[in-house]
């Protein structure tokens, strides 16, 4: 049955998700606002509610795996697309950020190893520690006080 042949009171009764999914079969592809708006204009709400709870709706729609968000902006049931198209953009997305991920700790490394370099300098070179303790001197208190 068509959203348009429902009345009011009917339409009351179903969830968001499902007057969504009756559009998106009924009419195609379409982005959040016109979704929403046609609901609201459905269900006789006031263009304030529309303010009030687009953003749930569009956490309703990335929650719900029944529903796809193309490349345009526009959504669409899942069941529309092949699984090979939607597992191929995964793929690519998961691709796109190992390969940040990886520049990102090459950079890192890099700056890391600036770092440690600019650290060390050519006088550093490795003491086992015996030439700094033989010209040590001890002093008791009193020698301390002397100096004073």
């Amino acid at each position: 049955m068509s959203l348009d042949q429902m009345k009011k009171e009917e339409l009351e009764l179903l969830s968001y998700k499902d007057i969504t999914s009756v559009i998106l079969e009924e009419c195609g592809a379409m982005n959040t606002l016109d979704l929403f708006t046609k609901i609201a204009s459905l269900l006789e709400l006031p263009k304030s509610a529309i303010e009030k709870k687009i953003g749930d709706y569009y956490t309703t729609l990335t929650t719900d795996k029944n529903f796809l968000l193309l490349e345009d902006g526009k959504w669409d049931l899942r069941k529309r697309h092949t699984s090979d198209k939607v597992v191929k953009a995964q793929e690519q997305e998961e691709d796109e950020e190992e390969e940040e991920e990886e520049l990102d700790e090459k950079v890192e490394m890099e700056n890391d190893e600036d770092d440690y370099d600019s650290q060390i300098s050519d006088e550093d070179d490795f003491d086992d520690g015996d030439d700094d303790l033989k010209d040590l001197v001890v002093l008791d208190e009193e020698e301390l006080e002397l100096e004073q």
